[in-house]
């Protein structure tokens, strides 16, 4: 016991004065015997249930599962709620809310006698908010990821949640399908527990999570409905325990190596975009170099080895059965590609873990000699209309479109596209370049997901199912297409996007990394100076966020919570 650390939740349960009196007795009203104040790992369970996020609606019955490993490992488990955010249901998105939650995360831990906390993430948002949190705590962490639904089934065939909405959505507006066809969807796609089973974000950061070593392995892949799941569940309570007599805190796992192989293996898997500005962020709260930068040098060569939509044909419940992530890391790591002396959360290293992992199903996980597809991780662009950087996903992209030269046409606001794209005299061709602005980190505010932007109408007709298109905005992970994001500085900054009008040239080269808007620096500067900032909002959390997020290509965290503070409370409340 003398080797073991001094139990943080002491300094509130050991003192036999008036303070322990307050801190144990009051907990007592739940029925605590009194031996658990005595020396037992108090573990926290964070846990991002709703019943307003439909992918976290399961996570009591998740909860209850690491409680029982906890139990079993000597611990003490309490359970805490946190704010959850859901992308389904919260307007005007979720990413408003990312970094509020992340705050509610940090004091939470901060505030109350936990030693290590098991972190319980689903939906997109969550699992970034969660470790961001957390890590600005940087006590003993475990993540445990919900899991995935299982594979959407209609009419004979897979049904990717996100991905085949999408698909559907265009179809309809094409008068390719009817009203009644859409609707009956609605069931088939989602049809159990869990988040997106395409590699929309949820899956994208839960793979993120176990890469990182912030997990269990297996984590990313197991269906939210699998037993395996909660197995998963207990020896994560297990888990945990250990890790606080061992002292491992968040800051010896998730190091640059962690944060390299990340970038790395979000290529492999054909991740969201969204993991650039969550990791990002999460970096920065680390206090780990990550720049842009590094996403286009570290994994823009990378080949996409998983055939998963929206990137593929397949869907999680293959990945998992194929072998899920242990399967992909071990073919990177034997190529190279990865560091495999980092330390995971289980105690063991990167290579250790994956060291048995095999392939059940060579046409869901591809090998590196025969991906799905060559260099497909996220480019990086930057050019007159991009100084800081904009990003693209070449996987999910149309290959004929990623060198493009066309004339804009230029929506002012989300309100001013949803008016006019179905506007049958809209000006606009296959070879328009259409181009959004004000829905960056300020702009909307928060950074939504509509910069997969609806093709007009008469396009589609035409079987147009591509276009060049560029905003400030994000993108649901599970959408696809030719779709310039996270254009830096933002147009409601004053950025160069903001400066573009209706014709002017826009040139596309991805492969050599450019994005450049073909108007001269004298009408560029004319038009500077007649820019006006769009209102911001004048109260309240809106007025807080608007004045303190950061651009993307920083994470678009808030400018007061990079790094971190650690657990240290100094002073008692009576």
């Amino acid at each position: 016991m003398s080797g073991k650390p001094k139990l943080r939740s002491q300094h509130w349960f050991g003192p036999k004065d008036i303070h322990g009196f307050i801190h144990r007795g009051w907990l007592k009203n739940q029925g605590w015997p009194a031996d658990l104040f005595q020396g037992r790992p108090v573990v926290g369970i964070c846990n991002t249930w709703s019943e307003l996020t439909p992918c976290n609606a399961h996570f009591r019955e998740l909860a209850e599962s690491v409680k029982r490993g906890v139990w079993e490992a000597g611990g003490f488990p309490l359970e805490f709620p946190v704010m959850s955010i859901g992308e389904p249901l919260m307007r005007p998105t979720a990413m408003l809310f990312r970094n509020l939650v992340s705050m509610d995360v940090e004091e939470s831990i901060r505030a109350n006698p936990i030693d290590g906390v098991v972190l319980l993430m689903g939906c997109d948002k969550t699992t970034p908010a969660l470790l961001m949190g957390a890590a600005s705590c940087d006590l003993p962490t475990i993540g445990l990821s919900g899991g995935p639904m299982l594979s959407g089934k209609f009419r004979g065939r897979d049904l990717g949640s996100g991905t085949g909405l999408w698909q559907m959505s265009e179809d309809l507006r094409a008068g390719k399908i009817a009203e009644e066809e859409f609707q009956l969807a609605e069931s088939c796609m989602n049809r159990s527990k869990g988040h997106c089973m395409t590699m929309g974000t949820a899956s994208t950061m839960a793979c993120m999570v176990e890469v990182l070593g912030m997990a269990l392995p297996g984590n990313a892949a197991i269906p939210a409905v699998d037993a395996r799941r909660y197995t998963l569940a207990q020896l994560t309570g297990r888990r945990i325990v250990s890790m606080i007599q061992e002292d491992m805190r968040f800051s010896r796992i998730v190091t640059r190596a962690a944060f390299e192989n990340a970038v790395r293996t979000n290529a492999a898997i054909g991740g969201s975009t969204n993991a650039v500005v969550h990791l990002l962020a999460l970096a920065r709260r680390v206090g780990v170099p990550l720049e842009l930068q590094d996403w286009d040098r570290l994994g823009s060569e990378v080949a996409c080895l998983l055939d998963l939509q929206p990137a593929g044909r397949h869907l999680m419940e293959d990945f998992y059965y194929a072998g899920g992530l242990p399967v992909i890391l071990r073919e990177l790591l034997e190529s190279g590609l990865l560091n495999g002396d980092v330390l995971t959360a289980n105690g063991k290293t990167l290579r250790e873990n994956v060291a048995t992992a095999e392939n059940w199903n060579s046409e869901v996980i591809r090998s590196v000699a025969s991906p799905l597809k060559d260099r497909a991780g996220i480019a990086v662009l930057h050019g007159n209309l991009a100084p800081s950087g904009a990003v693209i996903k070449p996987a999910a992209a149309s290959p004929g479109l990623l060198r493009h030269r066309g004339a804009a046409v230029v929506f002012e606001s989300v309100e001013d596209f949803n008016r006019r794209i179905d506007d049958e005299a809209l000006a606009v061709d296959e070879h328009s370049v259409m181009v959004l602005k004000n829905c960056g980190p300020r702009g909307y505010p928060g950074m939504p997901e509509v910069g997969n932007m609806r093709l007009p109408p008469k396009l589609l007709r035409r079987g147009i199912t591509d276009m060049v298109r560029i905003s400030d905005a994000r993108m649901s992970g599970t959408a696809y297409g030719t779709v310039v994001l996270h254009v830096t500085p933002e147009s409601a900054v004053g950025g160069p996007l903001a400066l573009v009008e209706e014709g002017d040239v826009i040139s596309l080269d991805v492969a050599r990394r450019s994005l450049e808007l073909e108007v001269d620096e004298a009408t560029l500067a004319d038009r500077r100076r007649r820019w006006q900032p769009p209102p911001s909002p004048h109260r309240g959390y809106a007025r807080l966020y608007v004045e303190h997020v950061l651009q993307a290509d920083q994470g678009a965290d808030f400018d007061f919570l990079q790094g971190c503070s650690g657990a240290e409370v100094g002073r008692e409340s009576h």
